[in-house]
């Protein structure tokens, strides 16, 4: 069994961090009756014996003493890190893992990429060893952070880049969670393109989550529970609602949304957790669904998302499932994958699901999904057996899709708005080893990748013609 460990930066990425742990101890305990540490909490948890006094963990099959995660919570601002410290998951990390500051970044991304980053590197980079040296077989990095503030984005890349320095074998699977055009941080477009240019250097995979999607998504969930029958009732069992039977207590702000985050993490890493007659190994995801390295933006879609607003609503037919995974409403980016291109396109079933069910799905969807000519048979697919707590099954879909153009052509123009202006500029530039030339540079490599995108559309409806082989010498 492998192992990955969870780095968490900034207020949102810990807020989103604080759900996932929340949820994956909430769902192995519905799974592990026993009491038993095994191999699929090994994967995210280390089983620590207080009494001794090494702090080794416990091997396999052993009772659960204390349940570590896996994890680096890295925030410039300690508010959010002593939240979780004083509530119910301070059991989970203990003070090696956290580092904080008292400052914050100003909503500055070279506040938090330079002059943290730099502050800081020694401390973070041991952090992550320790955390690497835990594990018997270290699989990947899962980062968590957002795009618009200046520790998420700035010191968020930052430790990004120091990942693949110090763990370049080490695969990089980045949730970033994109700011909405109505964002209260005037200056998230600059934050937000800085970071663009770092995810695309160094991330292997990126899961883009916009803040407008999640707010549209709750917002839905929320009038089909109160519009909907007499007696309907949000669901109390199900994961995607927050609090309810989950560790913590009352409803915080954005846990509702954060949940729906944490839940793509909880479905994406249920192969790497439990078993299942088709499983799916994390470094695959990027190996079968990133065909050009800097075309690493994997649009995500799960459902059931709407089922569990309203008792009342049936459970959804397994081939409704399959549909509403590439339907506008279950995106986590406001897109519309079938009008645009596939590269390639990777299914994650979990429940009592059979390969046929799952061949017979992709036969039927696929003559109205348009996949590049040159890989046409670009599906990946994988079955885990447990499902997510209150459900019988579910379905997160992981699309390489040109459809993730229009939200970066979106930030570019909202970049651009500010820097014609030069407005708060001199934020950036009063920041010592901060250059003009990497706002240039950064806009360059954006616009550079949309250029991509763009060219890999015009293709679309076109069989492209095989490469002319190279002609040998005689």
């Amino acid at each position: 069994m492998t192992q990955s460990v969870v780095v968490q930066v900034g207020q949102c990425g810990n807020q989103v961090g604080c759900r996932f742990w929340d949820l994956a101890l909430r769902e192995h305990a519905h799974v592990n009756k026993k009491g038993l540490y095994d191999e699929a909490l090994s994967s995210f948890f280390r089983n620590v014996d207080s009494r001794k006094s090494d702090g080794r963990a416990c091997g396999i099959g052993g009772r659960i003493q204390h349940l570590k995660a896996r994890a680096v919570l890295v925030d410039m601002e300690e508010g959010v890190v002593k939240e979780i410290l004083q509530g119910p998951l301070r059991e989970v990390f203990d003070s090696t893992q956290l580092l904080t500051d008292v400052s914050g970044s100003g909503n500055n991304w070279a506040v938090g990429y330079v002059t943290y980053g730099s502050a800081y590197r020694e401390q973070i980079v041991d952090k992550l060893r320790k955390a690497a040296e835990h594990c018997d077989c270290l699989q990947c990095f899962f980062l968590i952070h957002s795009m618009g503030g200046g520790t998420g984005s700035g010191l968020g890349t930052r430790v990004l880049n120091l990942l693949e320095e110090e763990f370049p074998e080490v695969c990089r699977i980045v949730t970033s969670i994109y700011p909405s055009a109505e964002d209260d941080v005037i200056t998230s477009p600059y934050n937000s393109v800085l970071a663009m240019k770092e995810l695309t250097e160094h991330a292997d995979c990126v899961l883009p989550v916009e803040n407008q999607s999640l707010v549209d998504i709750v917002n839905k969930i929320k009038h089909m529970s109160h519009g909907g029958k007499p007696g309907s009732t949000i669901k109390t069992n199900c994961t995607v609602i927050s609090g309810q039977g989950g560790l913590t207590g009352a409803e915080k702000p954005f846990d509702a949304m954060n949940n729906i985050v944490a839940n793509l993490l909880l479905n994406m890493t249920s192969s790497a957790r439990f078993d299942g007659s088709l499983n799916m190994d994390l470094n695959e995801i990027a190996m079968n669904l990133v065909p050009f390295p800097r075309l690493h933006y994997l649009v995500p879609s799960l459902t059931p998302l709407y089922t569990l607003a309203d008792v009342s609503v049936p459970t959804r037919r397994l081939d409704q499932m399959f549909s509403d995974a590439f339907s506008k409403d279950h995106q986590l980016i406001r897109a519309d994958p079938k009008h645009s291109l596939y590269l390639a396109c990777a299914l994650m079933v979990r429940g009592q699901v059979q390969v046929s069910d799952l061949r017979r799905n992709i036969e039927r969807l696929k003559p109205s999904l348009p996949f590049v000519s040159w890989n046409q048979e670009g599906w990946k697919t994988g079955l885990c057996s447990v499902p997510p707590v209150g459900h019988s099954h579910s379905l997160l879909a992981l699309a390489n899709n040109t459809c993730v153009k229009p939200t970066f052509m979106e930030l570019r123009e909202r970049f651009t708005k500010l820097y014609k202006k030069k407005a708060h500029l001199h934020h950036y530039l009063h920041v010592e080893g901060m250059e003009q030339s990497c706002f240039s540079e950064a806009i360059s490599s954006l616009s550079s990748l949309i250029e991509e995108y763009h060219s890999l559309d015009a293709t679309k409806g076109k069989l492209m013609p095989d490469a002319p082989r190279l002609s040998i010498a005689r």
